[in-house]
């Protein structure tokens, strides 16, 4: 049986990472081999090049080109060997964190997001990919409450006004994968909209 991707996406306080441990309890129950990983990072080569998209000072291009960097590194030596082996793939982000980050946030060419995709990951997409959907002025709330903020975290409401947008857009492009999740609901019935969104696909 071929393994399965899902992601996890959404801006900076909107809680998606809280909930993938309880995604990953809820499939192994069902019998499932769960691999838990993260983006930028999964790998020690990617993990090295996150501290320097996080920490370090760069224009979008230098910005993008790192992280399609980890990305590639990531999927041919983790993602990719554990969907090989039938598990099931957890990833906090992926590629539509880059559509948003970088291409709605930053303004970069998407153009060039689309060719750099292709080039770094070929046909390889998400079978699910859960947005967690949040005002930016409250998820930068919430992030601010939970620990000092990196390069990303530390940018105005503006720019996290257009990442959002860049997922709906992406949401709009993808309308198969996506499921939007409320994530200002409180924290039991948005675990409620996720496990929904498995059941559905009897998972």
């Amino acid at each position: 049986m071929p393994g399965r991707f899902i992601t996890f996406e959404g801006i900076d306080g909107a809680g998606k990472s809280t909930h993938i441990e309880a995604v990953a309890a809820h499939l192994c129950e069902g019998g499932h081999s769960v691999v838990s990983t993260r983006e930028p990072g999964g790998t020690e080569l990617a993990e090295a090049l996150r501290k320097l998209v996080l920490h370090t000072p760069m224009d979008a291009l230098t910005e993008t080109l790192l992280i399609f960097a980890a990305r590639r590194d990531h999927v041919a030596n983790l993602i990719a060997p554990a969907m090989a082996r039938g598990d099931v793939v957890l990833c906090d982000r992926f590629t539509d964190a880059t559509f948003a980050y970088q291409g709605a946030g930053r303004g970069f060419d998407p153009v060039v997001l689309m060719q750099l995709e292709t080039w770094v990951q070929g046909d390889l997409q998400p079978d699910l990919t859960l947005w967690f959907d949040l005002d930016p002025p409250l998820a930068l709330r919430r992030a601010a409450s939970a620990r000092s903020p990196d390069r990303f975290e530390q940018q105005d409401v503006d720019f996290f006004e257009r990442v959002r947008a860049g997922y709906r857009t992406r949401q709009e492009q993808h309308p198969d994968r996506f499921v939007r999740i409320d994530a200002a609901r409180e924290q039991g019935e948005v675990r409620r909209q996720v496990v929904a969104a498995l059941q559905a696909r009897k998972w």
